[in-house]
């Protein structure tokens, strides 16, 4: 274990509650407690994993400054793997401040953003992806995607990752053998094995990067477009599915004259869902804003509800939205279902293909249940509910597995093409390297700083 100084943060959030919390690691936890609490037992006396009552003095005048609980937990079996202390006060901005003024004033020295899980980190406690998995647990919007955090947190990215390395490192180790020992003149042996081993290696990494779509969508949301001429249903679809009339519902065509976003949890799919302007034509300055955002938005989409109104015919407005959609995932909604239909659904299907047509009656909240379904059905195959999976989430680790596919192919491309062994090493040594990123076995300090620097104080 690394040794450093004490460190110290209120890890509660701030602002009025039933308690506050008040964060201490380092080797000198116990001695800065112990200036300030009186109780039964001083902290560095009573048993690891308790809770102590007692009050916090100021240490010359002997003033009370607080009652509180005091969690006591002895190095190496707490989160940083260093002896801490968390001291339980009464909820509220100045109470907190007040302790913590005080823990800083005996020594202790104010934590940096993520400190604590950097200290967790590097003190072994927890590798990189495992770490990142509880920045995705704090960010986490639904309970699925919480559930892929958990596991990565448990681990189970990181076993699969450091497998893959073991094989790697396997090869890797063959082939110094027959440089150092070219006697035995193996070269053919080793050079067929190592090429085994890497195949295998791909195919494992291939299995991973098959769940990263899904996996990103759990982590950061859908980034979801409902598009639509103006006064087909645009915001009353967004309204439904948030269940909150903050978009303005109206008769008047461009009433939706900006984009309005809402995260919603489809299913255990996290939508973010932006509800457009109509795009169309039009002479009104603040609406040609609100066009010009709806047509970025179309863009930076990953899912698009394209919405048509089922009680009027196909117009030329639908078939310039249809073209402008088609390249992306789209669902289809037919809405006012109730009214008399005059759309040509057989000419729509002709226009857009092989994609899921869903009907609705929004204002009598009829087709909402199948439009959920629809969404959950188009990106998770097997269903959300498969989330036994071991999803690939992480931006950062995403990148890395294409990093590390692509060495791994070059070092295929190099052993078919009869390059020396040596040759070939060198791209195995380099998707060994890039898979350690992932779990920080060879990450740069400067990355292991940026990532942690996005925790919030306390954690």
């Amino acid at each position: 274990m690394m040794e450093w100084d004490t460190i110290a943060a209120i890890s509660t959030p701030p602002g009025e509650g039933a308690i506050a919390i008040i964060r201490l690691s380092g080797d000198g936890a116990m001695k800065i407690g112990d200036r300030l609490y009186r109780g039964k037992t001083a902290l560095q006396d009573v048993d690891t994993h308790t809770i102590n009552y007692g009050h916090l003095v100021h240490p010359t005048r002997e003033e009370v400054i607080e009652e509180v609980m005091v969690s006591v937990l002895h190095a190496p079996r707490t989160f940083t793997k260093e002896d801490m202390i968390e001291i339980n006060v009464h909820g509220g901005v100045v109470s907190a401040d007040r302790v913590l003024q005080h823990v800083l004033a005996e020594g202790a020295r104010l934590a940096e953003p993520g400190e604590f899980t950097k200290r967790a980190f590097l003190n072994g406690r927890i590798d990189l992806s495992q770490a990142e998995g509880v920045m995705d647990m704090i960010r986490a919007k639904t309970d699925r995607a919480m559930s892929v955090a958990m596991k990565q947190l448990e681990g189970r990215l990181a076993r699969e990752i450091k497998q893959l390395r073991q094989q790697l490192l396997e090869g890797i180790a063959s082939v110094e053998v027959n440089i150092d020992y070219p006697e035995y003149d193996a070269d053919d042996v080793t050079l067929t094995s190592l090429y085994t081993q890497i195949q295998a290696v791909d195919v494992e990494i291939d299995k991973l990067l098959k769940t990263a779509k899904q996996g990103k969508i759990l982590r950061e949301g859908l980034a979801t477009a409902i598009i639509g001429r103006p006064n087909v249903g645009k915001s009353s679809l967004l309204n439904t599915l948030v269940q909150d009339a903050k978009a303005i519902v109206t008769d008047i065509p461009g009433t939706t004259r900006d984009v309005l976003e809402e995260y919603v949890n489809v299913n255990g799919v996290p939508l973010r869902l932006i509800d457009t302007a109509g795009i169309r034509d039009t002479e009104d300055t603040v609406e040609k804003i609100g066009v010009e955002r709806s047509r970025q938005a179309l863009q930076d989409a990953e899912l698009i509800l394209l919405v048509f109104n089922a009680n009027e015919p196909l117009t030329k407005e639908d078939e310039a939205l249809i073209e402008a959609s088609i390249a992306f995932d789209v669902i289809i909604v037919l809405n006012k279902t109730d009214l008399p239909k005059q759309i040509d659904e057989e000419r729509l299907q002709q226009l857009v293909p092989n994609r899921p047509i869903v009907r609705t009656a929004l204002l009598q909240e009829e087709g909402v249940r199948a439009l959920e379904e629809a969404i959950g059905s188009l990106f998770f195959e097997q269903g959300v509910e498969a989330i036994d999976m071991n999803y690939v989430s992480n931006t950062r680790h995403i990148a890395l597995l294409h990093q590390a596919k692509h060495s791994i192919h070059e070092a295929l491309t190099s052993a078919e093409d009869g390059m020396p062994i040596d040759m070939v090493q060198i791209d195995v040594t380099r998707a060994w390297e890039q898979l350690g990123e992932i779990v920080g076995e060879t990450a740069p300090d400067q990355l292991i700083d940026q990532l942690f620097s996005q925790f919030c104080l306390g954690k």
